[in-house]
């Protein structure tokens, strides 16, 4: 009797030490993007960075008392698929969701949520975006439910043309993407912010191709060629993005490369050594920064998957929910997303903060270049090609900050 006494003490005292949530739990989350089809490694490699961050949080007890469950749903890069394999997730109880692979799907899956809560109090769910980066998704379209943790394209092309605005041999520029939203945006931004910046540059190509459809890029690079373009602008990513570059390879193209993503699953190995020094990525983190942080991410994740982390915004996602349940007292959508609005969490790049108007984080990013591995600011390659990633430039968030037209409704508290 005295011994199932203590035994009850030492619970009560446990359970006191914990965070006062009215329930501790197992928090699922749906993971809805492409895991089979042309853009299945990306989207594979990018579920096992949520699983892997979502070990550690829940080893280290990031949330004391909660942990979480990632669970990879096959969108197939397909926006009714996604709202087919949103409702899944829902009938089997998920109130958090995960998706970031094509603003395509993301505005679809946002019309859904909105809709799904509107007409289901009490059962609502958190959309965490973590790379679907049409600007429209924080302004005209932005919504409670919604909490974009990437920076969205537009704040990546002011970063990245406030960077080649110094560079004078930059003289002809030719764009090419996809033919979707994020595709359209990224093609406005660039000869919108170019003729601000740098007036003296020539657009001398533009094209939008179908999404993960073209097979061959050769067509598109003899065009880039004839132009004579110096310069390419292109916010294309996984296969369409590894084609692109492989055949600017193959043909030889001399032209330097301003990406968004060859950094993701495919593209380095497309590069190789014919990219050195003539592709460049803006994002918001390289695992060769200033100091390495994050190091020892980038050797667990290599050492577990023999693949490489680089979507940093699952670690800055998971930080951030684990603070809005510590301070939430509860893992309800709800009072989980008030929690989240203006939420300052000190990430894997720095400072970051979401910003309460629009849900849209505001952090720094980084222009990096591809380069062979030196050991010194260059250790980290990717795809054991053993070329990687020197930062050339840190951006602080206020740079390439934009302004929002979003007009939130809330629910009631």
């Amino acid at each position: 009797m005295a011994f199932k006494l203590r035994s009850l003490a030492l619970a009560s005292l446990t359970l006191a030490c914990l965070p006062h949530f009215a329930q501790a739990e197992n928090v699922k989350m749906a993971f809805i993007d492409p895991l089979s089809g042309p853009f299945a490694p990306v989207g594979t490699n990018i579920l096992h960075s949520w699983q892997y961050i979502a070990d550690i949080a829940n080893k280290d007890k990031w949330s004391p008392g909660n942990t979480f469950e990632i669970v990879g749903f096959d969108n197939k890069a397909s926006p009714q698929e996604s709202l087919t394999q949103l409702q899944a997730a829902i009938d089997q109880g998920y109130r958090y969701v995960i998706q970031g692979n094509g603003s395509a799907a993301g505005m679809a899956l946002l019309d859904a949520i909105n809709k799904h809560n509107q007409r289901n109090p009490g059962k609502e769910v958190v959309y965490i975006n973590y790379a679907a980066v049409d600007p429209d998704m924080t302004n005209s379209k932005c919504s409670f439910w919604q909490y974009r943790i990437d920076a969205n394209s537009d704040m990546k092309m002011e970063a990245m043309t406030s960077f080649m605005a110094k560079k004078p041999d930059i003289k002809k520029v030719y764009i090419i993407g996809q033919n979707y939203s994020f595709g359209h945006q990224v093609t406005r931004a660039a000869k919108e912010y170019l003729k601000r910046k740098r007036p003296d540059v020539q657009i001398v190509g533009d094209d939008l191709h179908p999404i993960g459809q073209v097979k061959d890029f050769s067509p598109y690079i003899a065009k880039i060629k004839a132009s004579g373009a110096d310069t390419v602008i292109t916010g294309n990513w996984g296969a369409d993005l590894a084609l692109l570059i492989k055949a600017a390879k193959d043909a030889d193209l001399k032209a330097d490369f301003y990406t968004y993503y060859a950094s993701t699953t495919g593209v380095p190995t497309a590069m190789g050594p014919s990219g050195a020094d003539r592709v460049k990525y803006v994002g918001y983190w390289n695992a060769n920064n200033e100091g390495f942080v994050g190091h020892e991410i980038v050797d667990g994740f290599k050492k577990k998957y023999n693949d490489d982390y680089y979507t940093m915004a699952t670690y800055t996602g998971l930080k951030m929910l684990s603070q809005a349940f510590n301070q939430a007292k509860s893992t309800d959508p709800v009072k989980v997303g008030f929690a989240m609005e203006g939420m300052k969490v000190k990430s894997l790049n720095g400072d970051t903060e979401m910003r309460k108007t629009d849900h849209q984080l505001q952090q720094p990013l980084y222009i990096a270049t591809w380069v062979k591995v030196n050991g010194k600011d260059v250790k980290y390659d990717q795809e054991n090609t053993g070329y990687g990633w020197r930062t050339d430039q840190k951006i602080d968030s206020y740079v390439a900050s934009q302004p929002t037209s979003c007009q939130m409704k809330r629910p009631a508290q």
